[in-house]
């Protein structure tokens, strides 16, 4: 009785979320079909460090940081969008083809989607680590979020740029998948921007119709 009491106290408080634990088993899953099915190896590892650091660092700081349920699904649907992309690399994602085909596009745009995807997913979790982890004030947390998806990922084409011309220049094409855009930095970054700053104002202009009613 004493030794169960002990577990229960020493419990991992990720797991009396059903939901969130939900979310964490799902993406393993899926993760590991992305592993199993990926079309290159090399780049699944290089596409792939960055989601274990994240992943890393929300297990270790879950403790004393929780989110929102809303928060944990768009992180949730952000890791999938990117995971799945790592599966094929973002310039031969077969989704992005079959939007190529569709809509009759010049090249496949699934990595411009996961770009915009950044801004627009993870701009309102940014928003609840200002408020509720830093207790900044709520203008600051309003902005915040678009400022850092604009830096973030002005400094990921970096690191993508250093790992694709420096480290690993064999997987440089495929890491980067610029499609032969001169351009294609610029544009993620963009759409990056553009994403955080819907995101944020949707969730304004709800906040105020709440306000309201």
């Amino acid at each position: 009785m004493k030794f169960t009491n002990a577990i229960s106290k020493h419990r991992i408080p990720i797991l009396k979320n059903n939901l969130l634990l939900f979310f964490l088993t799902s993406f393993i899953i899926f993760w590991v079909t992305t592993l199993i099915g990926t079309t290159d190896l090399a780049n699944w590892f290089l596409e792939n460090a960055l989601v274990i650091i994240f992943i890393l660092v929300l297990f270790t700081t879950y403790k004393n940081l929780q989110f929102s349920d809303l928060s944990y699904l768009l992180i949730f649907v952000y890791l999938i969008l990117h995971v799945y992309g790592a599966k094929y690399t973002y310039a031969e994602n077969p989704f992005g083809f079959w939007l190529q085909d569709y809509f009759s596009l010049a090249r496949n745009h699934y990595d411009r989607i996961v770009h915009f995807s950044f801004g627009f997913l993870l701009a309102y979790p940014m928003r609840e680590l200002f408020l509720i982890g830093f207790k900044f004030k709520p203008w600051v947390a309003w902005l915040l979020p678009i400022e850092i998806t604009l830096s973030v990922s002005g400094f990921y084409e970096l690191i993508e740029w250093a790992v694709a011309d420096i480290f690993f220049k064999d997987q440089g094409t495929a890491y980067l998948g610029t499609q032969g855009d001169v351009w294609d930095a610029q544009k993620d970054i963009f759409l990056a921007f553009l994403g955080a700053i819907l995101a944020t104002t949707i969730v304004s202009i709800i906040k105020k119709i709440k306000e309201r009613t």
